[in-house]
């Protein structure tokens, strides 16, 4: 018989208030209350404290405080050379990969918690938890919210305020509340990088 602790990771309903899941949460939520008292000068200090805190912390992983997690990031799994602006909230109770060279803006929310849609179930505080995968080289736009479950593909834009409840393709930009992909990433983009402002870049 599967412990709540491992049902965490199953995507079988489970209680979060188990005192061997709680035990350990606060050890590392104590670890993110720590990373966000740190100075922007302290560079070096985050970039340490980082590879403690992240299940996986790739080169040149920045995140500004305060990064907000449910359990401190612990299973966080970031490439290299990820980056996510302010007020980052990954509710990681199981999960979550973000693959290299993707950034975060401002104010995101992955997710991988749900609750049961059956009032009697939530009353007893069951939960489940289902994975979140962001591929390589992402954007995801300011205010943007991740649910439980879902991938993006490698290169794509999610544009800001969006609310992504399904799967997105690689090579696309998406938006919207549900997300939807708005067109295919192309020649285009090789010769413009906003609006009507071409890239000049040598």
């Amino acid at each position: 018989m599967s412990t709540m602790k491992e049902k965490m990771h199953t995507g079988d309903l489970y209680l979060p208030g188990d005192e061997e899941i709680v035990k350990e949460q606060m050890v590392y939520q104590d670890k993110l209350y720590e990373y966000n008292q740190t100075k922007p000068s302290e560079t070096e200090k985050r970039a340490k404290m980082l590879k403690d805190m992240l299940a996986d912390c790739g080169e040149g992983v920045y995140v500004e405080a305060p990064f907000y997690a449910n359990f401190g990031g612990h299973h966080c799994h970031f490439g290299k050379m990820v980056y996510a602006n302010y007020h980052l909230t990954c509710v990681d109770d199981t999960h979550i990969y973000i693959g290299d060279y993707t950034m975060i803006g401002p104010n995101v929310t992955i997710a991988t918690a749900g609750h049961p849609i059956l009032p009697r179930f939530r009353e007893q505080l069951y939960q489940f938890n289902m994975p979140v995968h962001i591929g390589r080289n992402c954007w995801i736009g300011a205010g943007a919210i991740i649910m439980p479950g879902v991938t993006v593909g490698d290169n794509t834009v999610i544009g800001a305020g969006s609310i992504v409840t399904k799967d997105i393709p690689e090579n696309v930009v998406a938006a919207g509340n549900p997300c939807r992909v708005m067109r295919s990433i192309g020649e285009h983009d090789e010769i413009y990088y906003y609006k009507d402002r071409v890239i000049n870049i040598e």
